[in-house]
C-alpha cells in the first residue's frame, strides 16, 4: 500500500512536466450564416470546387478534376501574383449539398495553420431559406511549445474565423443585397 501511496505522489509531481511538454491540440472553428435563398441556388453559387469566386479574399481559382475526390485547387488571394493555397478535395455530394476538403500548401504567415481540413456545407433553414455551415479542423501554424503570438492556437483560430465570416458575409450579401 505504501508502495502505491509513493507512485501516486509520483504522478502528482511530475504531472506539471507532462503538460509543459504537451504539444498543439487540434482547434476547431464552426461558422454559420442564414441566408434568405433557396439551398439549391445558394448551393450552385458555392458547390463547384473548382471555383471560390463567392470568396472576397480569393482574387483567382485554378485546378484539376472538377468535383472528383482527389480533384486539387489553387487559391490566390488578394491580387494576381498573390499568396496562394493549395487544397484537394476528399468528399462531394451534389445530393447532400456539401464538400470536404483539405490543405496540400500554405505558409504559414498566410494563413497560420497546420494539417487543416475544412466541410462546407448548405442546408435548408426557415421559411425556405438556407444555413451555410463552415467548418475546420486544424492545429496552430507553429508546432512546437511556446509558439510566437502570430503563429499560436489563438492566432489559427482567429484567422480561420475571419476567412469563414468574410466568406458566409459575403454569401448573405450576394443573396440578400445586404452589407
Amino acid at each position: 500500500m505504501r508502495l502505491l501511496g509513493l507512485a501516486a505522489a509520483a504522478l502528482v509531481a511530475l504531472a506539471p512536466l507532462a503538460a509543459d511538454a504537451h504539444g498543439p491540440t487540434r482547434q476547431k472553428v464552426t461558422e454559420t450564416v442564414e441566408i434568405d435563398a433557396p439551398p439549391e441556388e445558394v448551393w450552385a453559387a458555392i458547390g463547384d470546387f473548382q471555383d471560390m469566386g463567392w470568396h472576397p479574399a480569393v482574387h483567382s481559382t485554378t485546378g484539376e478534376g472538377g468535383n472528383a475526390i482527389d480533384a486539387t485547387r489553387l487559391l490566390t488571394l488578394g491580387e494576381e501574383g498573390g499568396p496562394t493555397i493549395a487544397e484537394v478535395l476528399y468528399k462531394f455530394s451534389d445530393e447532400k449539398m456539401s464538400y470536404s476538403y483539405r490543405i496540400t500548401e500554405v505558409e504559414v504567415t498566410v494563413l497560420p495553420v497546420t494539417n487543416y481540413s475544412s466541410h462546407l456545407t448548405v442546408k435548408p433553414g426557415a421559411d425556405g431559406g438556407s444555413i451555410v455551415e463552415w467548418r475546420g479542423a486544424f492545429y496552430r501554424g507553429y508546432p512546437n511549445n511556446d509558439p510566437p503570438p502570430e503563429l499560436n492556437d489563438d492566432a489559427a483560430i482567429a484567422a480561420v474565423t475571419g476567412v469563414y465570416r468574410a466568406g458566409l458575409d459575403a454569401l448573405k450579401a450576394r443573396f440578400e443585397g445586404t452589407n
